[in-house]
């Protein structure tokens, strides 16, 4: 691996994407940038953080944001738990460095939201500090160059790899760990064939010399997702829809459409649902989550009365000021199109 160090920095300086967060070294830019990437494509992030930079550009106005406006700017992104840590971890900079972002490693992995990934993402790009980023791009590139039949999976196998990087990390760290990061994202690709002829590591890469590099590294299989159903309520009276927001699990404190778990037939949704004027099937949307996989039936209804459990809002004031989960955004859209 060693040999291979300047071969990532020179790969890296000039092969490196231009992305809007890379334009400087400020640790708010690469933090929230960090926090948005997390299971989430590069190219959907872009907009993202352009918007999120535009009405929120700083440590003190994202300690100042109202919960919902910062899940409305977050909408789509998905894993909510991640916007709301953002703002803690905001107020906690303002409360306990003066609203400066920490400069050494440890305060900044005691901030809420951030784990060692990300702790050492922040402080080697914007501090230089000797500290790896072990994600599964670098996994992967490491496991080929060694050719290391592994489980990436493995815990004990990513601190393994986290401390032989660091015993070598040279001292643009920053651009090391992103080089060998975008490597692994559009070159040593993890499904289908990687391109290991552009790949400027090909003579040391011992899987590619072996042949063997789609066989490497190995995963154990993943779990199968729990499934549920459900029935949601799309309900309208006059110009307005009910909404509520999750009181527990997945997605809680996040708005939706009413609905119970299971699926309904008419005549049950009649028997729930009082004062109901016009009740038709609406459509079906399934969701994946990480480990769950929602299957959602919908019915569109029309009440002769708002029904005190329920918020209710017009579809311009929900586009405008609710954040819809992505599992709800197609019943929105349905709603938006009737």
């Amino acid at each position: 691996m060693k040999n291979c160090i300047t071969l990532i920095l020179h790969w890296y300086q000039e092969h490196k994407r231009e992305l809007p967060w890379r334009k400087d070294i400020d640790p708010y830019h690469i933090w929230i940038s960090e926090i948005m990437l997390q299971q989430t494509r590069i190219e959907a992030v872009i907009d993202y953080y352009n918007r999120f930079m535009e009405r929120v550009p700083d440590i003190k106005s994202l300690s100042e944001i109202s919960e919902d406006e910062l899940l409305k700017l977050w909408e789509g992104l998905g894993y909510y738990s991640r916007a709301r840590n953002l703002k803690k971890a905001a107020i906690h900079i303002m409360e306990k460095y003066d609203g400066i972002f920490p400069n050494h490693y440890e305060d900044i992995l005691s901030l809420p939201g951030i784990g060692e990934y990300t702790a050492g993402a922040i402080s080697s790009i914007c501090f230089q500090l000797p500290h790896a980023s072990i994600d599964g791009n670098v996994m992967r590139v490491y496991s080929r160059i060694h050719n290391l039949d592994i489980d990436v999976r493995d815990l004990k196998v990513k601190k393994d790899i986290k401390k032989k990087i660091e015993e070598i990390l040279p001292k643009e760290s920053g651009d090391f760990n992103q080089g060998i990061m975008e490597l692994g994202e559009v070159l040593c690709l993890p499904n289908g064939v990687p391109k290991c002829n552009e790949c400027p590591l090909k003579y040391h890469c011992l899987a590619h010399l072996n042949g063997c590099e789609t066989l490497i590294p190995r995963k154990t299989s993943k779990k199968e997702k729990l499934e549920e159903e459900y029935t949601l309520f799309l309900m309208k009276c006059g110009k307005k829809y009910a909404l509520h927001k999750r009181e527990d699990g997945l997605l809680k404190n996040m708005w939706e459409f009413p609905n119970q778990k299971g699926f309904l037939t008419y005549d049950e949704v009649i028997e729930i649902i009082p004062g109901i004027q016009k009740i038709e099937l609406g459509i079906t949307n399934t969701h994946i989550f990480t480990h769950k996989k929602w299957f959602m039936n919908s019915y569109y209804l029309e009440t002769n009365h708002e029904l005190s459990e329920y918020q209710w809002y017009t579809l311009e004031e929900i586009q405008e000021s609710h954040a819809l989960p992505t599992a709800f955004r197609p019943f929105f859209e349905y709603l938006q199109k009737k």
